[in-house]
C-alpha cells in the first residue's frame, strides 16, 4: 500500500468516494463516512485497520479475503458499498447530527433507486442518528425502505473493540444467509 504523508491525507479531507454499486444487488453496505486514507486512495474502507474486509470474507460473503483495491468486484457478488455521509473526514465524530440525517434522506433516495434486497449499516450509531432510531441495536429492522430490508452491523473500525473479527463475521454471515434466502423466505 502507498504511504501517504499528513499533508496528503489532509488533502483528502472533504473529498467524496465514488459509490460501489449496481442495480438489485444482494446487499448495498453502508459506513458512516470515508475516512481520509480512503478518499485518498479511493477505495472504501482502505484502513489497514479496518475489518471489514477481512469480515466479509470471513462471513462468507466473498470466496477470498479482497483488498480494498479490488472493491468493483463486489457488485459480481451481489454487493455494493456506499455511505451515510458522502464527505470525508479523519473520524466519524466530525461528522454533524445534521449531517447524518441528510445523509439518511439521501441514502433513501439511493436505495430507492437501486432496490438492494437488503441495506446493511455498519454503525449502530450512525444509524441510530441518521434516522432517528434512537433503541436500534445490531441485528435486522422493523424499517423497510420499500422493499428493500434493513440490517445494522458492528462498525469494523480497528476503534470498535466491542467487536472481535469473530464475532463480527458471526454477524455478518446472519446478513449473508438472511439476503440468500428467498425474499419470502426471509
Amino acid at each position: 500500500m502507498t504511504r501517504f504523508t499528513r499533508a496528503e491525507l489532509e488533502a483528502a479531507r472533504d473529498r467524496l468516494l465514488p459509490d460501489v454499486v449496481a442495480d438489485g444487488l444482494h446487499v448495498l453496505f453502508c459506513g458512516i463516512n470515508p475516512g481520509l486514507l480512503s478518499a485518498a486512495t479511493g477505495h472504501h474502507f482502505a484502513r489497514p485497520g479496518n475489518r471489514f474486509w477481512p469480515v466479509l470474507h470471513l462471513s462468507g460473503f466473498t470466496p477470498r479475503l479482497l483488498k480494498p483495491s479490488e472493491q468493483d468486484e463486489l457488485p459480481s457478488y451481489g454487493l455494493g458499498i456506499t455511505n451515510v455521509v458522502a464527505r470525508a473526514s479523519a473520524r466519524a465524530d466530525e461528522l454533524t447530527a445534521e449531517e447524518y440525517r441528510e445523509g439518511g434522506r439521501l441514502l433513501v433516495a439511493k436505495v430507492a433507486r437501486l432496490r438492494p434486497r437488503w441495506l446493511a449499516v455498519v454503525g449502530v450509531t450512525a444509524y441510530r442518528t441518521a434516522f432517528d432510531e434512537r433503541k436500534a441495536r445490531v441485528g435486522p429492522q422493523e424499517r423497510t425502505f420499500g422493499g428493500t430490508r434493513v440490517w445494522v452491523l458492528p462498525n469494523p473500525s480497528g476503534l470498535n473493540a466491542h467487536w472481535t473479527a469473530r464475532t463480527m463475521a458471526e454477524e455478518f454471515a446472519r446478513l449473508r444467509v438472511a439476503a440468500e434466502a428467498r425474499p419470502s423466505q426471509a
